[in-house]
């Protein structure tokens, strides 16, 4: 199991689909019949809490709390040159 710590930086790639895509949608592509596209977009979230059922709870840039699965493969963590070219896409504790 990875490890994570309260304050560790995560980008986290959800999957969406919707009938227009956002600006920073990335391996767009068509549904089967084209009236919809799923992509990808990546969220730049902080670790608030590391519970022991194996679940994350993360806070949004906008502080919003969402409880994700530790193992869930869309998880990456940020790492130093990311945080540093996100930054302002991260949340600020203060």
């Amino acid at each position: 199991m990875r490890q994570f710590s309260v304050g560790d930086k995560i980008i986290y790639h959800k999957p969406k689909s919707s009938f227009c895509p956002s600006p920073r949608a990335r391996e767009v592509y068509p549904l089967e019949h084209g009236e919809d596209y799923h992509y990808i977009i990546d969220k730049f979230w902080e670790v608030a809490q590391v519970n022991n059922d194996g679940t994350l709870d993360v806070i949004t840039r906008t502080g919003k709390k969402n409880r994700l699965q530790a193992l869930d493969p869309n998880i990456t963590t940020a790492n130093p040159i990311q945080h540093l070219m996100y930054r302002k896409r991260f949340l600020r504790m203060s």
